[in-house]
């Protein structure tokens, strides 16, 4: 028998109702390029040396329908999908950063369906701002007068400085010259914006006085950037954020401040984090602060800025404005999220402040119990040990929060190829790697993900 005759042809293939299914699920023209691949490729192997399971046409047009199924199946799968986070790294770029509260995705999903009033003034019956939105909770929960949303930190520096600072000075201590993930570096965002980068003081220690020496008729503003991701310790000295704030006022300058993380609680865990309070520095008269708002502040991905009127009205209006602004999404995910600090509930209800405040004990429960149910799996020896977890994201450099570990032992084979197994599972169990075993953090485990952990654990063979 023939190839020609064994393979059927598009046509009948297409009347098939396994393939009218198809359809219906994927669209016409991509089910047609599919069958027209899957049919090369068939007929490719049926021409080849060796012998073929497939001796008629109703075979051939079976095995066309399963391989079409499968390689649309496979083509048209989201490149996102939900993780089970075990590392411990609480605010894990890798991962997304940080995982909304429960209020903020029902509010995402409620209004991403439909029109919202973005930018539509509803009282007036014309034409609004989207800038208004969340400022109102923004200056309750910072003190600042007024505030603006990009759509992250680093497009915040930008946008601060082509603002205030475009063909003029911005003084800064070298020792805040820092990188700031991804290979971005501050002293390039800062050229970037046309401002004129100019160094004062060394890496260890600025004074004061080098930003007085500093100051002309060419300075637009003093930049402090909090170095969110290292630590210098030692023989080291910088000035306080209010030296700096009086020594602007002297000079008539703004005081701009990079707070990196946006820490808003002052007692997220037992421990304390040792990032800057971003109501601290407005109180303490920055003029302009900017901050993440998906790293400790738990919220969406965006660059927030707040501060004074008149700086603040100068940013909200440069024409930067326009490329860096922000979805009606990430808008209702960020006011939801204040909501909770507003109202006196982000320690629960926000995840990153629930995972920062959670204890040893409190974790222990949850490891213990997690072991038991796991306890004699054919691949692994589940115990718990004492370790440690992370803030991430370049926020509290060397943070280390005690924890509760699930230990992984494999029963043959090694930890990487039993970590690399997880990854494989659904939903994808992404752990970390310690002495030669495999460790889960379940501080970074969401505690209705517990079951689901579970399972997983349970079904790998």
């Amino acid at each position: 028998m023939t190839t020609p005759r064994i393979l059927p042809s598009i046509d009948r293939l297409r009347q098939r109702p396994a393939v009218r299914a198809l359809e219906t699920e994927y669209g016409p023209v991509a089910v047609l390029t599919a069958l027209r691949d899957v049919t090369g490729t068939l007929r490719r192997e049926l021409a080849g040396p060796g012998l073929s399971p497939i001796e008629d046409g109703e075979q051939a047009a079976t095995a066309i329908e399963r391989r079409t199924a499968s390689q649309l199946a496979t083509g048209f799968e989201p490149s996102l999908v939900s993780v089970i986070n075990a590392t411990g790294v609480i605010v894990h770029t890798n991962l997304g950063r940080a995982p909304l509260a429960e209020s903020a995705s029902r509010r995402v999903a409620q209004l991403a369906t439909g029109y919202v009033n973005l930018e539509y003034d509803l009282a007036a019956g014309r034409r609004g701002s989207r800038s208004v939105h969340a400022e109102g909770l923004l200056s309750r929960v910072t003190g600042a007068p007024a505030a603006v949303v990009v759509n992250n930190n680093a497009a915040a520096v930008l946008l601060v400085l082509a603002a205030l600072a475009q063909g003029r000075e911005a003084i800064i201590s070298r020792g805040e010259l820092v990188e700031i993930g991804g290979g971005f570096r501050i002293p390039d965002v800062m050229r970037q914006s046309g401002a004129l980068v100019r160094e004062v003081g060394t890496t260890n220690k600025t004074r004061t006085a080098d930003y007085a020496a500093a100051i002309s008729d060419r300075t637009a503003l003093i930049l402090r950037v909090h170095p969110s991701n290292f630590r210098i310790e030692g023989f080291t000295e910088r000035p306080r954020l209010d030296d700096l704030v009086a020594l602007g006022q002297r000079f008539e300058l703004p005081v701009v401040e990079n707070l990196g993380s946006g820490n808003l609680l002052d007692d997220h865990t037992p421990g304390g984090v040792d990032e800057p309070l971003v109501a601290a520095s407005v109180a303490a008269g920055a003029a302009v602060c900017c901050f993440s708002g998906d790293k400790l502040l738990g919220g969406p991905q965006a660059g927030i800025i707040v501060g004074a009127e008149e700086p603040l009205s100068r940013i909200r209006t440069h024409p930067l404005m326009r490329a860096l602004r922000v979805d009606k999404m990430t808008y209702t995910a960020l006011e939801a999220t204040l909501l909770e600090y507003a109202r006196g509930r982000a320690r629960t209800t926000v995840p990153v402040v629930r995972m920062l405040r959670a204890t040893t004990e409190e974790i222990d429960v949850r490891a213990t119990a997690l072991a038991d149910r796991v306890a004699g799996h054919p691949v692994f020896e589940a115990n718990v040990v004492s370790g440690v977890s992370t803030v991430g994201g370049g926020g509290a450099p060397g943070s280390a929060l005690p924890t509760r570990l699930v230990r992984l032992t494999p029963r043959g084979g090694s930890a990487v190829k039993l970590e690399a197994r997880l990854r494989g599972l659904h939903p994808p169990i992404v752990a970390r790697i310690e002495h030669d075993r495999v460790v889960l953090d379940l501080r970074t485990v969401l505690p209705e993900q517990d079951d689901q952990l579970t399972a997983a654990l349970s079904g790998l063979e």
